[in-house]
């Protein structure tokens, strides 16, 4: 039920993070994924590493990748060409790709905006749009194919930190996951979306670095602990594969509790 064996995926944003954790537990269950990045050396770093484990777990999934400033109506479209130069069908799309500006009320610059939104809202849906192609080749209704737009808690409870077009950015990622989804029904395309709570990784190694910032960020998760690699790559394979082909239009949490705790 969970298989995604076989299947192609893009990952955006899979060179770290997240998205990193994502493509290495597709390829390790079978699937082959494409990764992009802004920077082609770590692209390439890390698909060599999720190759090296698939080989030595004698996995057939495989990872290949393309580099691209996702940011840009440029990139978008370098992103948009490569895959379709490669392939004639997707069955996965997962928007991952994002970024974060934290500033004081007052000196928060129209600049943060712009990028966080351009990045984390105006990119995923350029991408979809682009890929629609290649998604419908590879949908059926008894098959869908799939996308997952990778949110955030802070798209569903306002945060404390004075990361306001970050949390306005993944509000309106939701939306467009609902919306879409009703959209591309009739095509057996299903568009969900994953609110990720506090998972250690570079976005949050500034709060890790201060003990104290840490254990408050700690104490708000029932759970009391960050998201591991397991998680993330659990709900994914969850609304990939056989299981979740009746799911769309949801706003998946994996955030310990965060977002359902009273603050």
């Amino acid at each position: 039920m969970f298989s995604v064996s076989g299947r192609t995926a893009v990952v955006t944003g899979g060179s770290r993070g997240i998205g990193a954790m994502i493509a290495r537990g597709l390829v390790a269950a079978g699937a082959e994924v494409i990764i992009t990045s802004r920077r082609v050396e770590q692209c390439r770093a890390t698909a060599h590493h999720i190759n090296s484990e698939a080989e030595a777990f004698d996995s057939s999934g495989r990872c290949s990748y393309i580099s691209a400033d996702l940011s840009t109506s440029t990139g978008i479209e370098h992103l948009v060409n490569s895959v379709n130069d490669r392939h004639e069908h997707i069955d996965i799309l997962v928007n991952n790709a994002g970024t974060t500006w934290g500033a004081p009320l007052e000196e928060y610059p129209l600049s943060g905006w712009n990028k966080v939104l351009n990045t984390n809202l105006v990119s995923p849906f350029g991408i979809i749009v682009g890929l629609l192609p290649l998604l419908r080749n590879g949908a059926r209704p008894e098959h869908p194919a799939r996308i997952i737009n990778i949110g955030s808690v802070d798209g569903l409870v306002a945060p404390q930190w004075e990361n306001y077009s970050y949390s306005a950015s993944k509000a309106g990622l939701h939306m467009l996951t609902r919306h879409l989804a009703g959209r591309l029904a009739r095509d057996s395309i299903t568009v969900n979306a994953i609110a990720p709570g506090p998972f250690l990784t570079d976005m949050l190694s500034h709060i890790a670095a201060d003990p104290a910032r840490e254990n408050e960020l700690i104490n708000t998760v029932p759970l009391g602990r960050y998201g591991q690699s397991d998680d993330i790559v659990g709900a994914v394979r969850f609304l990939a594969s056989a299981a979740g082909a009746f799911v769309t239009a949801a706003v998946l949490p994996v955030d310990g509790g965060f977002s359902g705790a009273t603050h």
